[in-house]
């Protein structure tokens, strides 16, 4: 996502059992997100500490989730996570892509011959990507690939 983009926010959480926190984010989308393959990173390992992890808040205007110590977890991160746990690999494939290259609505819509209010829907997970989109993101990665 970038400035372009509705920013979602997370508006509350719970640190369930495990590396699970529920979050509820603006959209009214509930997730119950796994954290624990993002606390493999080094420096985010300390959260494995349940006393810790169990400490959990949320960031300014719900943009991340903090703990003591000043680490922090960003919204992006964990809305692609949510994206997963709530079975929408489409959407998370697709917002990867935009991130990836770093293509703003506009952008993306240009690049894939689409209307930038299409690629806000397939963004936001308001409409289901199509394949075709999907397989048309691969090529213009395949296309800009040997560009470079």
């Amino acid at each position: 996502m970038n400035i372009n983009d509705d920013m979602r926010s997370i508006t509350s959480l719970e640190a369930g059992p495990g590396l699970v926190l529920k979050l509820v984010w603006s959209d009214g989308t509930t997730a119950n997100v796994d954290v624990g393959t993002m606390l493999d990173d080094k420096l985010l390992r300390v959260l494995r500490n349940p006393q810790l992890f169990a400490q959990v808040g949320i960031g300014d205007w719900g943009h991340s989730l903090i703990w003591p110590g000043e680490i922090e977890i960003g919204a992006d991160s964990l809305w692609q996570e949510s994206l997963s746990a709530t079975d929408r690999p489409d959407t998370r494939q697709f917002l990867e892509w935009r991130m990836r290259h770093g293509l703003s609505l506009s952008k993306a819509a240009d690049a894939l011959g689409l209307s930038r209010r299409a690629v806000a829907y397939y963004s936001n997970g308001e409409k289901k990507v199509p394949k075709p989109i999907l397989l048309a993101c691969r090529g213009w990665e395949v296309e800009h690939a040997e560009a470079a």
